[in-house]
C-alpha cells in the first residue's frame, strides 16, 4: 500500500464522489433497459398496440442522445455540480410522473422528460469521473464506472420481472424516486462544487446543437425503427437514416467551417464537438473500440434471454438471472483491468480481454438447445471477463490522450458512439432473427456477428496509447474542476 505514489491513492472524498455519482448514473441504466420486459404489460393495462408502448423506450433513447451534445457545451458554462444536480431532478420529476401516468401518451412523454435527464446524467458520469481523477488514475475509475456499465442491463430486466411479478408496473419508476433522492442529498455533500469559467464562457454553438443532437437521435431512431420493420429498406427506417445523415453531414461542414473562422471567433463561439478530435489516433481507436465493443455487447445482451426463453422455455425472470453471469464477468473484470492499465498501459490488457471474449463468443455457436445451461452460463462469464478486460483500459486510455478542455467533448463523442453501436446491434440481431430458419441457427448467426465484431476490435487495438508515462514526483491536487 504504502509503495503507491501519493497521486495515484484515491482518497476517502475521491472514493465517496465516485460512489454517489455511479448511484446516480446507475438509475438511467436501469430504467432504460428494465421496461424492455414491460411492454406486454403495458400494453394490456392501456390497451394498445406493442409497437406504441415501444415508444416508452424508444422516446427515452432519442431524448437521451438528443441531449448529450448540449451537456458537452453546458458542463463548462454551468459547472458540473450544478448540472449533476438539475440532470438528476428533472430525472426524478420523470419517474415521479411516469409512474403517475393515465395513459400511453403521458406515459411516453414522461418518459421523454426521463430522457433528458439522463441525457444530462449519463456523459456527466464520464466528464465528473475523468476530471476528479486526472489522467493517471482513469483506468481504474473507469473501471469502477465499468462495474455499472456491466451490471445496468443485467440487472434491469431481473429488477423489472421482479417488480412485475409482485407489484403494479407503476412501481419500475416509482422506486426509482427515493433512491435518487438518496443520491441527490449525498451529491449536494459530496460532489466538490466546480464554477464555470469566469471572463467570457463560450457561446452555445445554437447550429451545431440543432444538426448534432437531432441528428445521431434519427439516426437511432432509423435503427429502432429498422429493428421493429425486421428491414433496413422499409421506409420507417430510410427516412430519419437519410435525415440523420444530412443532419450529421450539415454539422460536419458547419464545425470545419467554424474552426476556419480564426482562433479568437472560434474561442468566443467554439463548435459544440471539435471534428480535429478525430485526428488523435489514440482518441479516435479509443472510441471505435468502445463503440463496436457496445455492438457486441449488446448482440450478446439480446440473444441470451431468447435463447434461454425459446430453446430452454424458462420464463423471463429465469431467463433474467441466467444472464447474470455475463455483467459479473464484467464487473470483476473491469475495476482489475483498469487499476492495471494504469501501470501497463491498456494495448496488452486489450488484446487479452478481446481474445478471451472472441473464444467465448465462438463456443455459442456450437451450442444448441439441449446443451445444459451451465455452458452458455460459463461462456457468458467469461465473455464477460474478456470484455471487462478490454473495456476499461480502453476508456482509461482514452482519458489519458485528452487534455482537460477536452474531456467534455471526447466523454460526449465516447457516448453518442457507444449508444449508436448498441442501437445498431439490436437492430442487426433483430434483422438475423427475423431472416433465421429457426431459434437456433438464429442464435449461432447473432455469435458469429459478435465473432466478426471483435475480430475488427482486434485490429484496432494496436493503435491505442504505449504506457502510459511514469507518475511525478510532485501529488497531483484532487481534480474537482475543470481542466
Amino acid at each position: 500500500m504504502s509503495s503507491n505514489p501519493p497521486d495515484e491513492r484515491m482518497d476517502s472524498r475521491l472514493l465517496g464522489m465516485i460512489g454517489v455519482i455511479l448511484l446516480g448514473g446507475l438509475l438511467g441504466i436501469l430504467n432504460s433497459t428494465m421496461t424492455a420486459v414491460a411492454i406486454d404489460t403495458l400494453a394490456g393495462a392501456f390497451a394498445t398496440s406493442l409497437s406504441t408502448v415501444g415508444w416508452t423506450s424508444t422516446g427515452f433513447l432519442l431524448a437521451v442522445t438528443a441531449t448529450i451534445p448540449f451537456t458537452t457545451w453546458a458542463v463548462d458554462r454551468f459547472g458540473g455540480k450544478r448540472l449533476w444536480l438539475a440532470g438528476l431532478s428533472l430525472f426524478l420529476a420523470g419517474s415521479l410522473l411516469a409512474g403517475l401516468a393515465w395513459n400511453v401518451g403521458s406515459l411516453i412523454a414522461f418518459r421523454v422528460l426521463q430522457g433528458f435527464g439522463a441525457g444530462l446524467l449519463d456523459p456527466l458520469v464520464l466528464i465528473l469521473l475523468a476530471r476528479a481523477a486526472g489522467p493517471r488514475r482513469a483506468g481504474r475509475v473507469m473501471g469502477l464506472m465499468g462495474v455499472v456499465l456491466s451490471l445496468g442491463p443485467v440487472l434491469g430486466p431481473i429488477a423489472g420481472g421482479a417488480v412485475l411479478a409482485g407489484l403494479s408496473w407503476r412501481w419500475m419508476f416509482l422506486l426509482s424516486v427515493p433512491v435518487g433522492l438518496v443520491a441527490l442529498l449525498l451529491a449536494v455533500r459530496v460532489v466538490p462544487a466546480d464554477e464555470p469559467p469566469g471572463a467570457s464562457p463560450a457561446r452555445l454553438d445554437v447550429v451545431g446543437l440543432a444538426l448534432l443532437g437531432p441528428g445521431f437521435a434519427a439516426v437511432v431512431l432509423a435503427l429502432s425503427q429498422t429493428a421493429e420493420q425486421g428491414s433496413f429498406a422499409a421506409w420507417q427506417a430510410l427516412l430519419p437514416l437519410a435525415a440523420g445523415v444530412l443532419l450529421l453531414t450539415g454539422y460536419a461542414v458547419h464545425a470545419l467551417r467554424a474552426r476556419s473562422v480564426g482562433s479568437s471567433a472560434t474561442r468566443r463561439n467554439p463548435p459544440l464537438i471539435d471534428l480535429r478530435l478525430f485526428a488523435n489516433r489514440g482518441f479516435t481507436a479509443s472510441v471505435t473500440i468502445m463503440g463496436l465493443g457496445g455492438l457486441s455487447l449488446f448482440g450478446a445482451l439480446f440473444a441470451l434471454p431468447l435463447y434461454y426463453q425459446q430453446a430452454h422455455g424458462h420464463g423471463v425472470l429465469a431467463a433474467g438471472l441466467l444472464m447474470a453471469p455475463l455483467g459479473l464477468g464484467g464487473s470483476i473484470a473491469m475495476p482489475l483491468a483498469g487499476r492495471l492499465s494504469d501501470r501497463i498501459g491498456a494495448r496488452g490488457l486489450a488484446i487479452a480481454g478481446v481474445t478471451v471474449s472472441l473464444l467465448s463468443a465462438l463456443s455459442f455457436t456450437r451450442m444448441g438447445a439441449h446443451t445444459p445451461e451451465f455452458w452458455p452460463a460459463l461462456a457468458a462469464l467469461t465473455i464477460g471477463l474478456g470484455s471487462g478486460c478490454f473495456s476499461a483500459p480502453t476508456m482509461g486510455s482514452l482519458y489519458r490522450t485528452l487534455p482537460g478542455p477536452m474531456v467534455a467533448q471526447g466523454s460526449s463523442v465516447l457516448y453518442m458512439l457507444n449508444q449508436l453501436g448498441a442501437a445498431l446491434g439490436v437492430a442487426v440481431v433483430a434483422l438475423i432473427l427475423q431472416t433465421a430458419g429457426d431459434v437456433i441457427t438464429g442464435f449461432h448467426g447473432i455469435f458469429w456477428l459478435v465473432v466478426t465484431v471483435l475480430v475488427i476490435v482486434l485490429a484496432v487495438i494496436p493503435l491505442l496509447p504505449g504506457r502510459p508515462p511514469r507518475a511525478p514526483a510532485v501529488p497531483e491536487e484532487l481534480a474537482g474542476t475543470p481542466g
